[in-house]
């Protein structure tokens, strides 16, 4: 299954989430991102299915290793394309906003030459 924008966006944030409570629920995640309750459940429901993550009993979200893997890859690339915008004399605000976008489309390859060029 390949994953949409959003369903990375998802995995990011239940990454984000889990790194302050070990117990991140679907409410946890709709509030963090701004969306709807019947939103989040579809999209957790496909991420789910995709093996990307999985549910507890407690109704707690755990990302399977496919899940993490996806989820660390698009953070740390958040991370370093924010960092090295601000770098090179982007605004804060601006380079985190377009950091966001940029993470979901740039190659491997494009986002591992960036890192060797220019370390921030």
């Amino acid at each position: 299954m390949h994953l949409q924008e959003s369903g990375e966006m998802y995995l990011e944030t239940i990454l984000i989430l889990s790194k302050k409570s070990s117990y991140v629920r679907a409410i946890d995640v709709g509030e963090y991102m701004g969306f709807s309750k019947p939103s989040v459940s579809r999209a957790i429901g496909l991420l789910k299915s995709g093996g990307y993550v999985s549910v507890s009993d407690g109704a707690a979200l755990r990302l399977t290793d496919e899940g993490r893997f996806v989820a660390e890859k698009i953070y740390e690339r958040h991370e370093y394309l924010t960092r090295f915008l601000i770098s090179i004399g982007v605004a804060e605000d601006v380079a985190a906003e377009d950091a966001c976008r940029m993470e979901h489309v740039i190659s491997d390859e494009s986002f591992a030459k960036i890192k060797e060029a220019f370390k921030v």
